[in-house]
């Protein structure tokens, strides 16, 4: 049988309680405070892209799946290389909405209703394991209208699980990532999908469309 949200792999819960037990005590191997673990600032390098897809799809409303602790989100003067500063990421996107979610994080770990014009993930699936992920991006498609935009690391994690484990629980290719979206898709072909994958190189990482 396949895994789903009511159905998820046995380590499900496990890996979640994992998750959130880093959140209350921080990324201890790297020294990292609660309020510096996962605080959700990946998605500043990808806000540029999102207002692009916010701004061609006429999106008024956004899903962040998977948000971490948000805090882009929050009023503090944030600086967007080459564009300017705005008081948060809300008011550079210039939208209605946007709805955090992460199972992980208690303020934000009720699971949302309805559909958002967009759902955005950075950071995310990686973290998740890989007997869930096909569930997990069939849902994703299931909140959106118009598109969802996903941001995926392709190379093991500096940090790690208070189990030991690596952090980035499914390393997997581009092409294994490019099946499980293809197959999510097909359910949902009013929405337009796009993947950036981040993979090392012998010069840094290289990201891939």
């Amino acid at each position: 049988m396949p895994y789903s949200r009511s159905n998820p792999s046995p380590r499900y819960r496990e890996m979640t309680e994992l998750y959130r037990r880093m959140h209350r005590e921080g990324e201890k191997s790297m020294g990292l405070t609660p309020e510096k673990t996962f605080p959700g600032a990946s998605l500043l390098p990808h806000v540029i892209r999102i207002k692009e897809l916010i701004d061609s799809s006429g999106a008024l409303t956004l899903l962040d799946y998977g948000c971490g602790k948000g805090k882009l989100y929050e009023p503090h003067g944030l600086q967007i290389p080459g564009v300017g500063v705005f008081d948060s990421v809300l008011e550079y996107w210039d939208i209605d909405e946007v709805r955090c979610y992460d199972p992980c994080y208690d303020r934000y770990s009720a699971l949302p209703e309805g559909k958002f014009d967009g759902v955005i993930s950075t950071d995310v699936l990686e973290h998740c394991l890989e007997d869930d992920i096909p569930w997990i991006v069939a849902e994703m498609f299931s909140f959106a209208r118009l598109f969802l935009f996903a941001n995926i690391a392709c190379y093991p994690a500096m940090a790690t699980l208070p189990n030991g484990e690596n952090a980035h629980t499914t390393v997997r290719p581009v092409e294994w990532w490019q099946e499980i979206f293809s197959a999510a898709s097909a359910g949902y072909p009013q929405v337009a999908w796009k993947t950036l994958f981040e993979v090392h190189a012998e010069d840094g990482h290289v990201e891939h469309g």
